[in-house]
């Protein structure tokens, strides 16, 4: 099974978040491994992985429980402990990592303020301290990249010693998701793939273009002579009419809606794409 990094962090707006980050020899590991609930907390459950740990574990920190207790609880009660691994974040960013004795070598854990990172199979000990160091080097960066950072580090630092196979990022923050009615940050994995970090990579850059939130204060005031420019862009593009409705029209089909409000400004990012096309 896997390594894995399970943080508390922000997003690029500042807000809270949590997350995991997990990359394994092993088929469509993201359906497997990573959970997490906005305000409550994250976990990984891996190694004889006990899928039940998931809802088990953040029901109890949605209780008030630590995650060190709430990890404490849930290995005390499992006969098979031994065969499995955990790491947890709590809501407030208390972490806590757990390796049984039986898991296969080179297994083992760090747990440090808002993160936890563990994993088993391993060339050894230096792909968890990959994991960990890169998530206090990237201290103040958007988690779900940061996240992203820790699993390319440990990849190199030697990673899974069977070789790659999959990947994922989960990420939640309150009513972070599509349409602030969600709070799915981020849902991304890699089930098959020769090179599965990468191109969980490649999907977030996608991720971010489409759903990614630029500062208002870098937004551009539409007037002038790129007002006219847009203008001319949409019309180009078969999209006419007053500017407010050519504009939330192509901005739906080319599936920018998250990054549009109103004709008055403009995201930069959306602006690029309009003069790409």
């Amino acid at each position: 099974m896997p390594f894995s990094i399970v943080g508390q962090g922000t997003d690029a707006r500042g807000e809270t978040a949590w997350g995991v980050a997990v990359a394994s020899k092993f088929l469509a590991v993201g359906n497997a491994v990573p959970a997490a609930v906005a305000g409550v907390g994250a976990l990984a459950t891996q190694a004889e992985a006990n899928v039940a740990w998931k809802g088990i574990g953040l029901a109890l920190l949605d209780e008030g429980a630590t995650a060190s207790v709430a990890l404490q609880r849930m290995v005390e009660e499992d006969d098979r402990r031994d065969h499995r691994q955990l790491g947890m974040v709590d809501g407030e960013g208390g972490a806590a990592t757990y390796t049984g004795t039986s898991c296969l070598d080179w297994a083992g854990g760090i747990a440090g303020p808002c993160f936890a990172a563990q994993g088993n199979i391993l060339v050894g000990p230096e792909t968890v301290s990959a994991l960990a160091a890169t998530f206090e080097a990237a201290a103040g960066q958007p988690l779900a990249g940061r996240l992203l950072q820790c699993l390319a580090a440990a990849q190199a630092a030697g990673g899974d010693r069977r070789g790659q196979q999959s990947a994922a990022l989960l990420v939640v923050e309150r009513d972070g998701g599509y349409a602030n009615l969600s709070d799915m940050l981020v849902d991304l994995r890699v089930d098959d793939h020769v090179d599965p970090i990468t191109e969980l990579g490649r999907l977030y850059e996608a991720h971010t273009l489409l759903f990614g939130k630029t500062p208002r204060r870098d937004w551009l005031e539409l007037d002038g002579d790129l007002r006219v420019e847009v203008e001319e862009r949409l019309r180009g593009l078969g999209y006419d009419g007053e500017l407010r409705d050519a504009f939330t029209s192509w901005a739906g089909a080319a599936n920018l809606e998250e990054r549009v409000d109103g004709a008055d400004r403009i995201d930069p990012v959306v602006l690029a794409e309009l003069r790409a096309q």
